[in-house]
């Protein structure tokens, strides 16, 4: 409702007074550059700032920050969304936030912690490593590489004590300064170190009340493949063991397809470059095995040359859809696109089932389905013939006599068409 004020009086009369204050639905928002994004950057960013004037949506912008350890304040403030406030904010959080206002009926408060072109490490704290065993060995490795920095610091005290003393001196005479001793860098003082935007960034939010976060990030972890699940993991309990919170919500978004450049050679026993990308794709549709987790597939809000895709818009809408009807209860709503259930093979024709068909199966652009590939047992895979049969897709190849496996939109390229009328899209998979 209407803002509050709480007053705070001292036994000898003294008082302090806090006025503006709202209780509601808050969120974390993190990730890298398409969190980060703002919304001057979008398509047609100014009819949408100057609408951005909502006083019951109140926003927090934490200061790229790294640290050696976790640090207990930040330098932000809470600030109602207007125009400028919200010009400088994540345009996928400010929507979202806004889909929940509409929805809700309450205040929401969106805190907007992200860095563009960081990996996923930063962002995790000790606990996220400790619970996911296949990830202990990232925090010995950075233990390894401050133990040498502390070395190397108490070999360099003495030039820089001297450097100390003679600089007294010359300041003190009016002579020339001497020359500085070459600076040893903390491991942690990188926006890529592991934990240290968790330390600079996060840490200080504990343990503010939050109803769960969402996260947009990956394309810095793109060669990782199905590690990246593990990372995702760890991310997700290490951030809800630091709030003593199991059931902090997160919701997070698929990478769109993106032109990375090609490797011109695929060295022995590496993954070839356009497939890199569905791999990240899988792990992060694996990902939905850990509980009270959502994810919004994006694949048809792309730009292949723009790795910022510029609709944020819809990006938001669609986190919003899962807060909604799994964080907050919203009955009757379709908040995913189809994820594949299963398979069967009959004669050379392969019926996938999927979850999340909502109204049904559609092609969203009217056209034949595109990019399904189908393989027998000797998993060389084919273009394949798709259409849909009520809620189910059959997939066949004149090549393929018996299908063994069907893959969709499992290329960096692919802009697949599968979806359900509700217009949401389907994950890529592999069967």
């Amino acid at each position: 409702g209407a803002p509050l004020e709480m007053s705070v009086r001292g036994e000898r009369g003294s008082e302090v007074v806090v006025r503006d204050i709202l209780v509601g639905e808050v969120w974390l928002c993190s990730g890298q550059s398409n969190m980060e994004w703002s919304l001057t950057a979008i398509l047609s960013p100014i009819p949408e700032i100057l609408r951005a004037n909502d006083p019951n949506l109140r926003l927090f912008l934490v200061p790229k920050r790294t640290a050696d350890r976790p640090q207990s304040d930040v330098e932000a403030a809470w600030k109602p969304c207007d125009p400028e406030a919200a010009r400088p904010f994540s345009a996928v959080a400010y929507y979202f936030g806004s889909e929940l206002r509409k929805a809700l009926g309450v205040p929401v408060g969106l805190i907007e912690s992200a860095w563009g072109g960081t990996r996923i490490e930063p962002w995790t704290p000790p606990a996220g490593f400790d619970a996911v065993p296949e990830l202990k060995p990232i925090l010995a490795g950075l233990a390894d590489q401050v133990a040498v920095y502390r070395k190397d610091l108490g070999l360099a005290l003495p030039a820089w004590e001297r450097w100390a003393r003679d600089s007294r001196k010359a300041v003190a005479s009016g002579a020339e300064l001497p020359s500085r001793p070459k600076a040893l860098v903390h491991p942690l003082d990188d926006p890529q170190a592991p934990t240290s935007l968790y330390n600079g960034m996060v840490h200080a939010l504990v343990p503010f009340g939050l109803r769960g976060a969402i996260w947009y990030q990956g394309e810095s972890n793109r060669n990782d493949g199905l590690l990246y699940e593990k990372k995702m993991e760890a991310l997700i309990r290490g951030w809800r063991a630091v709030w003593g919170m199991d059931d902090l919500a997160f919701g997070y978004v698929q990478l769109a397809p993106y032109a990375y450049s090609y490797l011109r050679e695929t060295p022995a026993g590496d993954v070839p470059d356009f497939l890199r990308l569905p791999l990240i794709w899988e792990a992060q549709l694996n990902t939905l095995r850990l509980p009270r987790t959502g994810m919004a597939v994006v694949t048809d809000i792309t730009d292949l040359n723009d790795i910022h895709p510029r609709n944020k818009k819809d990006v938001g809408a669609r986190l919003a859809l899962w807060a909604r009807a799994k964080v907050y209860g919203e009955g009757g709503l379709v908040y995913s696109g189809p994820i594949f259930k299963s398979m069967a093979v009959a004669g050379d024709k392969a019926t996938l089932s999927f979850d999340h068909v909502g109204g049904g199966l559609i092609s969203n652009d009217g056209q034949t389905l595109k990019w399904f590939e189908v393989a027998g047992a000797d998993r060389i895979f084919y273009k394949a013939d798709a259409e849909i049969a009520g809620d189910t897709v059959v997939v066949r190849s004149a090549k393929v006599a018996v299908p063994a496996a069907v893959r969709h939109g499992w290329h960096q390229l692919a802009v697949p068409n599968l979806a359900n009328k509700e217009g949401l899209p389907a994950s890529p998979f592999r069967t």
